[in-house]
């Protein structure tokens, strides 16, 4: 068999790896049965329907039918600064604030995009502070600072 397709083959076969990986690794935990759910039912499920589609896709990419089709090059720079805007979040969370860390996070990872604007940066942002403040603030009560704490407050 010839690979027309070779992104989605690629993209197949890591989704079928990472699916056997999970399915194999969450075998340590007990699985329970899908009405008394273990701690190991979900991740082996996700796991198995993940290597699945893995397996379908690298089926179609061989293919007579599929579009021929190369993978492009990597997307260092994008990869490098979208891993900076995590770690940024991270670091600023405890330090900074919910605010100032989701603000980090989205305008970093904004700049790897090739159609990046400031206007949908900030919409993005606004409505992330939001829902991130409702959800994790409110909803969920955790104990996260909104704001920077300053000396002397």
């Amino acid at each position: 068999m010839r690979i027309r397709n070779h992104r989605d083959f690629w993209s197949g076969a890591m989704f079928l790896v990472l699916g056997v990986l999970f399915a194999v690794l969450s075998q340590s935990y007990r699985m329970g049965t899908p009405a008394r759910m273990g701690p190991g039912f979900f991740p082996t499920m996700l796991g198995a329907l993940l290597a699945l589609l893995g397996a379908a896709i690298v089926w179609q990419s061989l293919g007579q039918r599929g579009r021929e089709e190369r993978v492009g090059a990597f997307g260092w720079r994008e990869t490098l600064l979208v891993l900076l805007a995590i770690g940024l979040f991270a670091a600023a969370l405890p330090r900074l604030g919910l605010v100032v860390a989701v603000a980090l996070l989205i305008v970093v990872s904004a700049l790897a995009s090739h159609e990046f604007s400031w206007k949908e940066t900030i919409a993005s942002l606004a409505a992330l502070l939001v829902l991130s403040t409702l959800v994790f603030v409110k909803g969920l009560e955790l104990q996260i600072a909104l704001w920077p704490a300053f000396p002397g407050r």
